[in-house]
């Protein structure tokens, strides 16, 4: 394969770097939804649809935020090497699975937030564990707001009174998952199995007593009892990526609008969990909805605080470059 640099477009090298780092975008339980494809000019991104939750997912809805969320993160990568890259969001209407084209340009000078993002992407990990209250909260906002302003969503963040409600719709909505076979084995696929590529591995998991004192979490398979924060009730700020629509599209910005909170969040020093299964259900996103303060449809509830200690999980697992790359 002849990796020389062609003017004005990254080397093969650059490419799979990016690629490989940008890949480290969170996915629902980790499946990794997507595929890549660099013909020589230009970096094509694909869904790949057989790796869809057809119980816990089956519109597409969290497929197409994680291929947001990866999509945003390669780009990032790439900015942080020097190279701007122009969007072109579902460039062919007859391919639905292409979301997305990317073309390059040098760009020698990206401001210092790219870089503080991309050095972020290899630290940015789902505490799923209860956190302290971030630090530094309000500059960070307003931070956040910005970055996310192109994508076509808000970031609401509710008061601390919405917490319990929101436990009680999380609680719910495993009431209404606990009979549903399909779903349970789906979840029992892709979390809980240690030496994988992908899903969610033990490490990753928090117990039933840990459980508890968050509140607002989605119930995996548990690795078994522990006690990791000791006593600590969780006090992350609970925020809401909150779209206008409910089309393919809005998706797709919603997860590149999810990339830039959890990496700016990252850089600035504090803990992040997304979650989408209370906005799974119709019930859960109008409860969300009741919760903000304009219209919108609810995509995502991320929790933002402080982990209290530098016990970090282990990386969770990621597909081989082979896997989810073609170097044509």
């Amino acid at each position: 394969m002849n990796d020389e640099p062609v003017p004005g477009v990254p080397d093969h090298p650059t490419i799979r770097a990016a690629v490989r780092l940008g890949c480290r975008a969170p996915s629902v339980h980790n499946t990794q939804p997507w595929r890549w494809v660099f013909d020589g000019a230009r970096l094509h991104l694909f869904r790949d649809t057989d790796r869809q939750l057809t119980a816990a997912d089956p519109h597409g809805r969290q497929s197409m935020i994680s291929c947001g969320a990866v999509l945003h993160h390669v780009r990032t990568a790439f900015a942080a090497e020097g190279w701007r890259t122009d969007t072109l969001r579902f460039p062919d209407p007859t391919r639905p699975d292409l979301l997305a084209t990317l073309e390059f340009l040098r760009w020698p000078d990206p401001p210092i937030g790219v870089f503080r993002r991309a050095d972020a992407i290899s630290r940015r990990y789902s505490d799923r564990l209860p956190m302290t209250e971030p630090i530094g909260w309000g500059s960070v906002r307003l931070a956040l707001e910005s970055l996310i302003s192109s994508y076509e969503v808000t970031l609401d963040i509710l008061d601390e009174d919405a917490r319990a409600r929101l436990s009680l719709a999380s609680e719910q909505s495993d009431a209404l998952r606990r009979y549903d076979m399909e779903y349970q084995a789906e979840l029992r696929w892709w979390a809980g199995h240690p030496g994988t590529a992908e899903g969610v591995p033990p490490s990753a998991l928090i117990s039933e007593s840990e459980l508890a004192r968050v509140g607002v979490a989605r119930t995996y398979p548990t690795p078994g009892p522990s006690a990791r924060r000791g006593e600590l009730h969780d006090h992350a700020r609970l925020a809401v990526l909150t779209a206008t629509g409910e089309t393919t599209a809005t998706w797709l910005r919603t997860g590149e609008a999810l990339s830039a909170v959890l990496l700016e969040c990252t850089a600035s020093g504090m803990a992040t969990c997304a979650l989408t299964h209370i906005t799974e259900t119709i019930s859960g996103r109008r409860l969300l909805s009741s919760l903000i303060s304009h219209p919108g449809i609810p995509q995502v509830l991320v929790r933002i605080g402080t982990a209290p200690d530098d016990q970090r999980p282990v990386s969770t697992p990621r597909r081989p470059l082979a896997d989810i790359l073609t170097v044509r």
